[in-house]
């Protein structure tokens, strides 16, 4: 049996909006192993974002327990979750966040700019990470010069040059066509089989969830409802 990555323990979660308390997530128990490909699913504003903040450390629970490979975050210090997420945790959004300015070897080599390392090792790394998504001869365009899917590569090399543990992506495909997605996924599922990287990803997209989903999890009104 596979060590357990992830793991939520009677996790609760308010959020105020207008005026009112609104229950994002209500008493959530999970576990998810290292190596698995989790799937996150639902309704629009079930919790699924929310969860994966929580999970990752960008948000904290109001009560509960998180666990990041053993370590409980859920009661650490800033520092300690800065720490933890440089180190062990990656992050790919839908929006890319990538920076206008710098090339594509740039935006994936600024993950690392805060660490102890030659400016040598920095760029050995991110052409490696770049390589590693079939994207080094795109290292020297900057973002207005990829396309969507291009883009989000580089976002994924950024994510994976530090080697992290956990990689957390929200709506990864949610910006991209249908074959640009698919090629995403399929990335990403290689990541994992490469690596051994656990992978959680919220999703709103039912095909990829039921292709590319090894644990399916499911959520409505703040709970989840199931996991297969």
């Amino acid at each position: 049996m596979p060590d357990i990555m992830l793991k939520a323990e009677n996790v609760n979660k308010d959020h105020k909006r207008a005026g009112e308390i609104i229950r994002a997530l209500i008493n959530v128990n999970l576990e998810i192993y290292a190596g698995e490909v989790a799937v996150i699913q639902g309704p629009t504003a079930c919790g699924k974002t929310t969860l994966l903040n929580v999970l990752s450390g960008l948000d904290m629970p109001d009560d509960g327990k998180v666990f990041l490979d053993g370590e409980n975050i859920s009661r650490a210090t800033e520092a300690r979750l800065s720490t933890i997420r440089r180190q062990k945790v990656g992050f790919v959004f839908q929006d890319f966040n990538l920076i206008d300015a710098l090339t594509a070897e740039e935006n994936v080599e600024a993950l690392l700019w805060p660490e102890s390392l030659t400016s040598k090792d920095i760029e050995k790394r991110a052409l490696a990470a770049l390589r590693d998504v079939n994207l080094l001869d795109r290292k020297d365009h900057s973002p207005r010069q990829l396309s969507g899917g291009e883009k989000q590569r580089v976002a994924v090399a950024r994510a994976i040059i530090h080697q992290p543990r956990v990689l957390f992506a929200d709506e990864p495909t949610g910006n991209l066509d249908p074959e640009s997605g698919n090629s995403l996924m399929d990335l990403l599922v290689k990541l994992n089989k490469d690596y051994k990287t656990t992978i959680v990803i919220v999703t709103h997209d039912e095909k990829i969830a039921q292709k590319y989903g090894k644990k399916r999890i499911r959520m409505d009104k703040g709970a989840i409802i199931s996991v297969n």
